[in-house]
């Protein structure tokens, strides 16, 4: 069975993706998991809700995989448009063009956003889009290259990582995998002249994180080629599989601890390994099985990604939240409904708030790009 991809043919699956993705980010942006971890301190419950937030050091929650999605997704994302623009006739100095002025606005977005986080002009580099807008630069000055190629560099860079963090050792900086004395710390002491002391984030997560955005675009081309639904699946999940052998395989071995907010090595393959499989997954019920009566409600907020994550982070969490907070807090107090719940439907109707609007643009066709 062949099951090429053509322009008329979109994948579904990666829209579905992309907006579960970004629901859950909104979720995040209106304190739903917060308001709902507070339900309970003690319990399965409260374990439960745990995976809704980043690991505090050496581990990986389910949280700590919507970054690499996030990233591969974008990967996918470019090089499908890549390939339809090149059989368009535009070449890859052309869409250079495109590809670093969106860079660019990525880049500012990101060092915006923490301006609004602290309400003040900061200098920053920690943000989500700020990383994005470096790794997609990476990842498409190779997008020409072989699979093979593509591989490799990705899996050169996450070993630069590794030495880097061993053998690059500054006083002060040189415990390897010790939050806020490591590498990444003291790079952050250069290009910014602080840390983050908030979680032990630091910018040059980019470098390991470009990864994740090259296998999105190695993804990206496998599902569009002209393999068999099968194959692609397998691909994937063999993919997947070999992610999560090699990431744990170091961590349990004690060789590089899995550590999210530095993005080692350990943590790069587990993670993607983990967003392979949720990719075939998704790909196979929905595009190959075409379970797609449902798939629309992730979809309207996969359509504008970028312009929902800008909104809830700044718009929604300045103003919506309180303002709905209000009526919902108010009202749900009138008829003696506990503060902890109050707290969670006040939530609960910002997320529908936003998918409302997002769902509002799609139906009127208004997407806006960075």
């Amino acid at each position: 069975m062949n099951n090429s991809t053509t322009v008329n043919q979109r994948l579904i699956s990666l829209d579905v993706m992309r907006g579960l993705i970004m629901i859950l980010l909104a979720g995040e942006s209106a304190r739903l998991y917060k308001s709902l971890n507070n339900l309970e301190s003690t319990g399965i419950f409260h374990s439960f809700m745990q995976q809704f937030f980043h690991h505090p050091w050496n581990g990986l929650r389910a949280w700590d995989l919507v970054q690499p999605a996030f990233m591969t997704m974008a990967g996918s994302a470019m090089y499908i448009s890549y390939y339809y623009k090149t059989k368009k006739g535009i070449t890859w100095g052309q869409n250079f063009k495109h590809i670093a002025w969106r860079c660019l606005k990525l880049l500012i977005c990101g060092t915006a956003l923490h301006c609004v986080y602290s309400g003040k002009l900061v200098w920053e580099l920690w943000n989500v889009l700020t990383q994005l807008a470096v790794t997609t630069m990476i990842a498409y000055l190779i997008i020409r290259r072989s699979d093979g190629f593509q591989l490799a560099f990705s899996i050169l860079l996450l070993i630069a990582t590794d030495l880097m963090y061993r053998y690059i050792l500054v006083p002060g900086f040189e415990e390897p995998f010790i939050k806020d004395h490591n590498f990444g710390s003291f790079m952050d002491m250069v290009l910014m002249g602080k840390i983050n002391r908030g979680g032990g984030w630091v910018t040059i997560n980019f470098i390991p994180t470009a990864a994740h955005t090259i296998w999105g675009v190695l993804a990206g081309k496998l599902l569009i080629s002209d393999k068999s639904s099968r194959q692609k699946v397998l691909t994937l999940v063999v993919a997947g599989l070999i992610g999560l052998v090699l990431g744990f395989g170091l961590d349990w071995s004690g060789i590089t601890p899995i550590i999210k907010r530095i993005s080692t090595a350990s943590f790069a393959l587990a993670s993607g390994g983990w967003v392979m499989l949720v990719l075939a997954l998704l790909y196979w019920l929905i595009d190959v099985k075409k379970n797609v009566r449902y798939a629309w409600i992730a979809t309207v907020v996969g359509m504008n990604a970028i312009f929902i994550y800008l909104f809830f982070e700044t718009v929604g969490v300045q103003w919506v939240n309180g303002v709905v907070g209000i009526f919902v807090k108010g009202f749900a107090g009138m008829i003696g409904t506990p503060e902890g719940i109050s707290e969670v439907l006040s939530a609960l109707a910002v997320l529908v708030l936003e998918w409302g609007m997002c769902y509002w643009l799609y139906t009127r066709k208004i997407f806006f790009k960075l």
